[in-house]
């Protein structure tokens, strides 16, 4: 998938910063898949928990609506101004983004319950499963939740883990809960490092 997608300027530029912060930063394949889901459900409302330095709010962005507005959450104040310069950068004006800084856990329940499109999360692995719950709680009906790294979420890897193996655990645990979930329809996407995305049906009744 990568020949079919390209990073400009802004977008490598972000990447990079990321890397120097020795942060996690997503793929052009991902970024691209991101894009697509964005556009396919015409977003206009998403919520994006690991700011990270950018990279991910561009692509985010760049298929969201021309009046969309992103939320974007992370604890790290110094990456959420490198995310409003890379944003800037990208042509994008402050209007179309709200970024909170703050532990996720603690943001999410004071957002308003069915008012977004998608929720992306790439942050605390360990939360996965609580992310969920909460995301679920955010989108309206046909809305999408994503999850990144999520390729351990695979039952084609269910293996014994270590102890200490915490994200892989919690990966697999919220892969198990969407794939039992009977409202909502997955797919895991192997681009990157995984994307599980899920739909929530439009006849499931609010969380």
């Amino acid at each position: 998938m990568e020949q079919y997608v390209t990073e400009d300027d802004t977008l490598t530029s972000a990447r990079q910063a990321g890397q120097q912060a020795e942060i996690g930063h997503i793929s052009a394949a991902s970024g691209a898949a991101l894009r697509f889901l964005t556009a396919a459900i015409g977003a206009r409302s998403v919520v994006e928990i690991g700011t990270g330095c950018g990279s991910s709010g561009i692509w985010l962005l760049r298929g969201m609506r021309p009046d969309g507005i992103l939320t974007s959450v992370d604890v790290e104040p110094e990456y959420q101004e490198s995310a409003r310069d890379a944003y800037r950068r990208a042509g994008f004006p402050a209007n179309r983004t709200r970024l909170i800084q703050g532990c996720a856990l603690e943001v999410l329940p004071r957002l308003t319950d069915s008012a977004y499109d998608l929720v992306f999360l790439d942050a605390m692995k360990t939360e996965y499963p609580r992310f969920l719950t909460e995301s679920l709680r955010l989108l309206r009906p046909g809305g999408v939740v994503v999850f990144n790294n999520a390729l351990a979420a695979t039952p084609l890897t269910d293996g014994p883990l270590s102890a200490s193996d915490a994200d892989t655990a919690a990966i697999r645990e919220v892969g198990r809960l969407i794939r039992e979930d009977e409202s909502l329809i997955p797919l895991l996407l192997p681009v990157g490092e995984g994307l599980l995305a899920a739909i929530r049906e439009k006849g499931a009744p609010a969380r």
